[in-house]
């Protein structure tokens, strides 16, 4: 008799290898009914010896066990955003900085259609997939490993000799035949439709039944290699993308490499001229400098790789029915208004609702209440309505002005002094600021208090609970104890949280404040500079413009800000509550040891996570970029260090393991070299 053992391995390389040949050459060896005889002869087989399962075989693609919940991975390198252009115009000026940052034009440019999908990162360990996530913020993505396994054509097993360790990058999409088909599907059974292949491809990945991103028929289109360690000496992306299809990885065969900057606009040009043509949704076309090694050199911004680009595709444009306009008002007090529109699908998408941005913009606009609009959704993400068909405008349409009283606390709108925008002036007794400036507050760019969302701040707004951010910290179990959907796991779980964000660094409560023009990394700036928020409150305009990087604007929002009697009320209520006041470190004392200091840290560090090591650096006024150059001050490698380690060498970059690192933090740049 056939060993089972040995015909079932010899069933999943079958298996692998008529994937590879349907799903990425799109030229198959057997008929479809042959692939099933053979995958089931191999489910027959696992059945009947169930130690023989293995995690990578064709039968645990579809109907993988259910994910109880999604955990946070910590991407190996960070994923990036691209920067975007529209024109040929912009598209030459990126090329003009790419020639001025080389000083020699690029050699080749490699072309791709921009997917419009859910950017993915798949890591492969001796050629098996062992994760796959989502991009998440750039640096902490959702492991959602038990969903991609069921994605016929993201290979479980990577053909040829692989790397030991592999992150690629990709774009899971829904094909529009599969979207189609689905909401056939649901109007049979007589449910909504789903808005746009996009979206629908993201929510089947990003949920916890992985029977159902196997119902989706999703796919993927594999883009870059995020990480490597060995593999082939290779010198251009294209060699790259060659590699990654020898693999199994399904590549787009619409990429091109071009030579100059002429043929990637004629690219763009056929690439628009289809975009209704492919059996997949494309917002655009990505441009990359082929050279692996001008990569390098020109290395990313803190948002996005200096070496490509995005050029975005015209968004399409509708009419439909200006139904009213109404007003919102936001945690600053700013007051917004909005547009109601007759439902209109635009740009892959239902848009009911959009932003007027302020009176001014309204009038320019010329739009009316009543009116025939033209609605854009802007880089198919924004809807905007560009203006009216005036020829349909019914006569004696009035004009819409902003009311001159808040619709929800009554208090005077005015239009500050040399500003556009509006605001109310009913301060946190406006119930709609209060409840935006709580959800800010409690969010994850501020204090990060899980549990607190919208929907909680309603019920301990709606009861009188709490009034300001800092009655947040001075919730009682009886306050919440038997509301609807409140028992004793939930209230804990929620109080502990609070209790966590006490301690939270204080550059998060600087954010959490809300202060005008005062994000995230101002107010890293700002707790790096003054410590605390005493020392903060205490600084005139004069020493905050003095920071680099914060102008008179800034500084006089934020003297205006803690100038106000109700903002002093609300820090010392911060205080009598226990919340962090000053950080555990002064870090004015170190926060320029490393000022003009540029830091790549590679590999892991057993006494600090990659965030914790670019906070250290970032604290004392260095910074920590993600490739080598010449510009590079060191290089800090630990273990299991990638090629950035062998550039340095190459470059004669210096390279520091972790005690020489925390010398570099304790002592600054002149701890390199001893």
């Amino acid at each position: 008799m056939t060993d089972p053992a040995a015909r079932a391995a010899e069933l999943r390389s079958l298996l692998h290898h008529h994937i590879y040949r349907y799903y990425v050459l799109d030229d198959p060896e057997i008929s479809d009914g042959e692939y099933d005889d053979l995958l089931r002869e191999l489910q027959a087989i696992e059945a009947e010896h169930p130690e023989l399962v293995t995690p990578d075989s064709p039968t645990q693609q579809i109907g993988a066990p259910i994910s109880e919940a999604f955990s946070p991975v910590t991407h190996r390198e960070r994923m990036f955003s691209l920067d975007n252009v529209e024109t040929f115009e912009g598209l030459e000026a990126w090329r003009d900085r790419i020639v001025r940052l080389l000083d020699h034009e690029p050699e080749a440019y490699a072309c791709e259609l921009k997917i419009d999908g859910l950017a993915i990162s798949l890591t492969y360990e001796a050629g098996h997939l062992i994760r796959g996530a989502t991009r998440g913020d750039g640096v902490t993505g959702e492991d959602i490993t038990a969903n991609v396994r069921t994605i016929r054509d993201i290979p479980h097993v990577l053909l040829g000799d692989p790397p030991p360790v592999i992150e690629v990058r990709g774009e899971i999409y829904m094909p529009v035949s599969a979207f189609k088909e689905l909401n056939e599907r649901q109007a049979v059974e007589g449910k909504p439709p789903y808005v746009n292949p996009r979206n629908t491809a993201a929510g089947s990945v990003r949920q916890k039944d992985p029977a159902v991103t196997a119902a989706r028929k999703l796919s993927l289109w594999a883009y870059q290699i995020g990480y490597i360690e060995g593999g082939p000496s290779l010198e251009t992306h294209t060699e790259r993308m060659s590699w990654l299809a020898e693999m199994g990885l399904p590549i787009n065969p619409e990429n091109r490499t071009v030579e100059t900057i002429e043929q990637v606009e004629e690219y763009v040009r056929v690439a628009e001229a289809g975009r209704h043509e492919r059996d997949y949704e494309t917002d655009g076309i990505v441009i990359k400098v082929d050279s692996l090694a001008d990569q390098d050199v020109l290395g990313s911004t803190a948002k996005s790789p200096r070496w490509a680009i995005a050029y975005k595709l015209p968004p399409e444009e509708k009419t439909t029915k200006l139904l009213d306009i109404k007003i919102n008002v936001g945690r600053t007090g700013a007051v917004t208004p909005y547009a109601v529109l007759e439902p209109v699908f635009v740009g892959g998408a239902t848009v009911t609702h959009t932003t007027l941005h302020n009176e001014s913009d309204l009038h320019r606009r010329n739009v009316r209440p009543g009116d025939t609009v033209i609605v854009r959704r802007a880089g198919d993400v924004i809807p905007e309505i560009v203006g009216p068909v005036l020829s349909m405008r019914p006569p004696g349409l009035p004009e819409w002005h902003m009311p001159k009283t808040c619709p929800f606390c009554g208090s005077p709108i005015v239009v500050p002094e040399g500003e556009t925008k509006a605001k109310c002036t009913g301060g946190y007794a406006c119930p709609s600021r209060l409840r935006e400036y709580l959800a800010y507050f409690a969010g994850r760019g501020a204090m990060d208090i899980e549990g607190l969302g919208y929907k909680t701040v309603d019920l301990l707004l709606s009861e009188g609970i709490i009034h300001d951010p800092a009655d947040v910290f001075t919730l009682k179990p009886e306050d919440l104890l038997g509301r609807e959907g409140w028992g004793e796991t939930s209230v804990s779980k929620l109080l502990a949280a609070i209790d966590d964000a006490k301690d939270r660094e204080v550059a998060r409560l600087i954010t959490g404040l809300g202060i005008d023009h005062v994000g995230g990394t101002i107010a890293r700036t700002l707790a790096r500079r003054f410590g605390s928020i005493d020392a903060l409150m205490a600084a005139d305009e004069e020493d905050i413009s003095a920071i680099g990087g914060i102008g008179p604007e800034i500084a006089g929002s934020v003297v205006s800000w803690f100038a106000a009697d109700e903002n002093r009320r609300l820090i010392e209520k911060f205080r009598a509550a226990g919340v962090r006041m000053a950080d555990p470190v002064t870090r004015d004392e170190s926060s320029d040891l490393l000022d003009g200091v540029s830091v790549v840290i590679t590999g892991s560090l057993d006494g600090y996570s990659r965030s914790e090591a670019k906070a250290a650096v970032e604290d004392r006024g260095g910074k920590v970029t993600g490739s080598v150059s010449r510009k590079t001050t060191a290089v800090v490698a630990g273990a299991s260090p990638g090629s950035k380690l062998a550039k340095a060498i190459d470059l004669g970059v210096p390279v520091l393991d972790e005690e020489g690192f925390e010398r570099l933090l304790a002592e600054g740049p002149s701890a390199i070299g001893n």
